[in-house]
């Protein structure tokens, strides 16, 4: 069983997510800043579908390249580097919006605050629904078959 189809959910999830957030977002924005407020909350919004995009890919990705070993070397590498790749891009972004005169700073934070709490819940959403096993594709050990018949107590 692959874990595409969940991570299609949530990205679909995410971008309905994305679309609440831009619309109520920037009208919050406008009422506390004009027209920059509403800039904020969309460059926020932006910010959030492109990370939840790059988390998303990079586990696809992974999966396929580990052919599905979740416990590949590969996997763990792809997932920490776009784990790296968007941590290091969130704090250019900081530095690079923090002072512009363009940008309203309380409204672009509280609006990544909800996107970070939006998107942990569609994640924890989504995969409380799915049906992903969690174990698979154990090695059968034949207890069951041996303490049916009681050949497996030592006399």
């Amino acid at each position: 069983m692959s874990a595409v189809p969940i991570f299609k959910r949530i990205l679909a999830y995410g971008g309905i997510l994305a679309l609440v957030l831009g619309v109520v977002g920037s009208v919050v924005g406008y009422l506390v800043a004009g027209g920059i407020g509403v800039l904020s909350a969309l460059i926020g919004t932006v910010m959030a579908v492109v990370f939840l995009g790059i988390t998303t890919l990079s586990v696809v990705i992974a999966t396929r390249v580990a052919k599905g070993d979740l416990l590949s070397v590969a996997f763990f590498g792809i997932v920490m580097g776009a784990w790296l790749l968007k941590f290091v891009a969130f704090l250019v972004l900081v530095v690079v919006l923090k002072d512009q005169p363009w940008v309203q700073s309380t409204v672009l934070f509280l609006t990544l605050i909800v996107a970070v709490v939006g998107t942990l819940v569609v994640d924890v959403v989504v995969i409380a629904r799915s049906r992903l096993p969690y174990v698979s594709d154990l090695p059968s050990t034949g207890t069951a078959e041996s303490s049916s018949t009681g050949t497996d107590r030592p006399e």
